[in-house]
C-alpha cells in the first residue's frame, strides 16, 4: 500500500516538474541571451565598452531592487499566479524591445532590460520553491541539479538561436564602417524575434495560469525582523559567503556575457555565438560536480580547485598572444569546429571553473544558521547583483576605445575575485565569529 502511494505521488509530480523544467529553461534562455545582445547593440548604437556594460547592469540590478517586492507579491497571489505574472512581465519586456529597435534609443533598450530582469526575479521567486517542495525531500538535490543543468544548457542554445534569426544576415559587416541603412536593417531585424518571444511568453503565462500546477501551501513561518538581520550578520561565514556569491556572479557574467564583445573586437564574424562555448564548459563542470561531489571530493576542495583554475585561466588569458590558436586547434578542430583564438577559448573555459562555485558556497554559508537560514538565503540571493557590477568594472578596466588589447587586459579584474573565493574555501567558511567579537568576549571573561 505504501509503495502504491509512493508511485502515485511520483506520477502526480511529473506534470508540475515538466512545467517547472520548461520555466527554468526559459529563465536560462532569457538570461544568457544578453551575451549575444550586448555586442550586437554595441555595433548598432556605436556604444563604448562602458555603455555596453550598462545593458547587463540594467538586467542584473533588478534583482537588488525587486527581490523583496517579488517575495511579497508571491506571498499575496500564490506561487502559480506569481509564475504567470513573472512570465507576463517578461512578455512586456519583449514588447518594449520593439519601440527600442525602431527608435534606436539606448535608454529604451536599458528600460526593456530592466523590465526583463524584474520579470525574471519574480518568476525565480515563485518557481524555485517548487523544485524543493514538489517532490520527496530526499531527492530534492537531484531535482535542483537537473534544473541547474537546464538553466545553463539554455545558455548554449540562446546564442545559437539569436545568431540564426538575427546576426547571420550581417556577419559580413563585422569590422566594417556601418552606414545608416546598415544600422536600420540590423535594428529592424530585432523586431520580429522579440515580438515572437513576447507572444510565446504570453502564451506560456496563460498556460501556467490555467495549468494543473498545484498551489504550494506555506506552513507556519517565522516573521523575520531587524533583530534577525542583525543576528545573521554576526555569522562571518554567511557574510563572507554573500561577498563570495557577489564576486562569483561577477566573474560568471563577465565570462559568459562579455566574450561576444571581446570576439567582436577581434573581428570574429560569429561573435554572437561565443556565449555558447562558455555555457557548454559550464554544463560540463556542472555534471562533473554532480558526479564527484561529495563521492570523490568535498565541497571545500572543489571550491578551492575552481578558484585556482579560474585564476590560472584568467592569468593565461591576459598573457598569451591574441593570434595564437593552439588550444582551439587541439580542442575544436578535431570535432570539425572552426579554430578560435586562445584568449577566447581560455575565457570560455572559465565557465568550467565557475560551475561548482554557486552550489558549493550556498551550503557552506548557510551551515549552522538554524532558524536564520531563510534570512541568510535572502542575503545570498542579493549577491546576484554582482552580475550588474562585474561587467561595469571590466569595461572601465578595458578603456574607452574598445580595442582588443584593452579588453584582453580588462579581464585582470577577475583575478582578485578568484583569490577571494579561494580565501572563502580555505578559511572564510570556517569562521564562526568576528575577531572583534572574540576579543570582546575574551576581555569580558578575564574581567
Amino acid at each position: 500500500m505504501t509503495e502504491q502511494k509512493s508511485t502515485q505521488a511520483s506520477q502526480s509530480a511529473v506534470v508540475p516538474m515538466t512545467i517547472v523544467a520548461i520555466l527554468f529553461f526559459i529563465l536560462g534562455f532569457a538570461t544568457w541571451l544578453n551575451g549575444s545582445l550586448m555586442p550586437y547593440l554595441q555595433q548598432i548604437l556605436r556604444l563604448t565598452p562602458f555603455q555596453a556594460s550598462l545593458i547587463l547592469f540594467s538586467f542584473y540590478i533588478a534583482v537588488t531592487f525587486t527581490g523583496i517586492p517579488s517575495a511579497m507579491i508571491v506571498k499575496k497571489v500564490g506561487y502559480k499566479n506569481g509564475m504567470a505574472l513573472g512570465m507576463g512581465t517578461m512578455m512586456l519586456a519583449g514588447l518594449l524591445f520593439i519601440p527600442a529597435a525602431k527608435t534606436q534609443v539606448f535608454a529604451l533598450f536599458l528600460f526593456a532590460q530592466l523590465v526583463m530582469g524584474t520579470g525574471q526575479t519574480l518568476l525565480q521567486t515563485a518557481v524555485n520553491p517548487y523544485v524543493v517542495r514538489i517532490g520527496p525531500e530526499e531527492s530534492a538535490a537531484v531535482r535542483v541539479s537537473i534544473m541547474g543543468i537546464l538553466n545553463k544548457g539554455a545558455g548554449i542554445f540562446a546564442p545559437m538561436v539569436f545568431t540564426a534569426l538575427i546576426v547571420s544576415n550581417f556577419t559580413g559587416l563585422v569590422g566594417q564602417e556601418l552606414s545608416q541603412e546598415n544600422i536600420n536593417d540590423m535594428a529592424n531585424s530585432l523586431v520580429l524575434p522579440y515580438l515572437g518571444m513576447a507572444l510565446f511568453m504570453g502564451c506560456l503565462a496563460l498556460a501556467v495560469k490555467f495549468s494543473p500546477l498545484p498551489e504550494l501551501e506555506d506552513g507556519e513561518q517565522h516573521e523575520s525582523g531587524k533583530g534577525d538581520v542583525k543576528a545573521v550578520l554576526a555569522h562571518p561565514s554567511l557574510v563572507l559567503g554573500v561577498v563570495a556569491i557577489f564576486l562569483y556572479v561577477a566573474v560568471e557574467v563577465i565570462a559568459g556575457d562579455t566574450i561576444g564583445a571581446y570576439a567582436l573586437s577581434l573581428g570574429i564574424g560569429n561573435y554572437s555565438v561565443m556565449t555558447s562555448y562558455t555555457m557548454a564548459c559550464m554544463v560540463i563542470g556542472y555534471i562533473l560536480g554532480i558526479l564527484l561531489i561529495p563521492r570523490v571530493i568535498s565541497q571545500q576542495t572543489a571550491l578551492s580547485a575552481s578558484a585556482v583554475l579560474g585564476f590560472v585561466l584568467v592569468l593565461a588569458l591576459t598573457m598569451v598572444d591574441r593570434d595564437s590558436a593552439i588550444i582551439a586547434n587541439a580542442i575544436l578542430v578535431p570535432f570539425g569546429a572552426s579554430a578560435l583564438p586562445d584568449t577566447v577559448m581560455l575565457l570560455a573555459l572559465c565557465g568550467f571553473a565557475n560551475a561548482v562555485v554557486w552550489p558549493a558556497v550556498w551550503p557552506l554559508a548557510l551551515s549552522g544558521l538554524g532558524r536564520l537560514t531563510s534570512v541568510g538565503s535572502g542575503l545570498l540571493v542579493m549577491g546576484i547583483a554582482g552580475g550588474a557590477f562585474g561587467p561595469v568594472l571590466y569595461s572601465l578596466a578595458s578603456g574607452s576605445s574598445g580595442a582588443a588589447d584593452g579588453q584582453q587586459q580588462g579581464y585582470l579584474v577577475m583575478l582578485p575575485c578568484y583569490l577571494y573565493i579561494l580565501f572563502y574555501a580555505l578559511k572564510g567558511h570556517k569562521m564562526t565569529r568576528w575577531k572583534n567579537s572574540a576579543t570582546s568576549t575574551a576581555a569580558a571573561d578575564q574581567s
